[in-house]
């Protein structure tokens, strides 16, 4: 049997992302939703489709009030995550990975 090469590529793209949730030891019910991109392109989406009517786009500020409005809008669709009582947990394993010192990696 052979391997399906988009299956391979998807998962070749999400395995480092994988393994450092796991070495980080974030909460598992935390790792379903922080090992997929679905919220981020869900939201990149919603102001998408929020600000395709907008035909002649112009300078200055206006770019940044349709984004806007868009997020309000994508605001509206949000819903608690799995895991979220796990949040303060995860900030305390960031801030000790971030003020540990960084160690070097060799490159080949």
């Amino acid at each position: 049997m052979g391997v399906n090469p988009s299956a391979a590529r998807s998962l070749e793209e999400g395995l480092e992302d994988t393994l450092t949730l796991h070495r980080l030891r974030v909460p598992e019910s935390l790792r379903k939703t922080l090992r997929t991109t679905n919220p981020i392109e869900s939201i990149v989406d919603t102001v998408r489709v929020a600000c395709r009517n907008v035909k002649r786009w112009r300078p200055g500020e206006q770019r940044e009030r349709w984004i806007g409005s868009g997020l309000l809008f994508a605001e509206q669709k949000f819903r608690r995550i799995d895991g979220y009582r796990e949040l303060p947990q995860l900030i305390t394993i960031l801030d000790a990975q971030f003020a540990s010192p960084k160690v070097k990696t060799q490159t080949a």
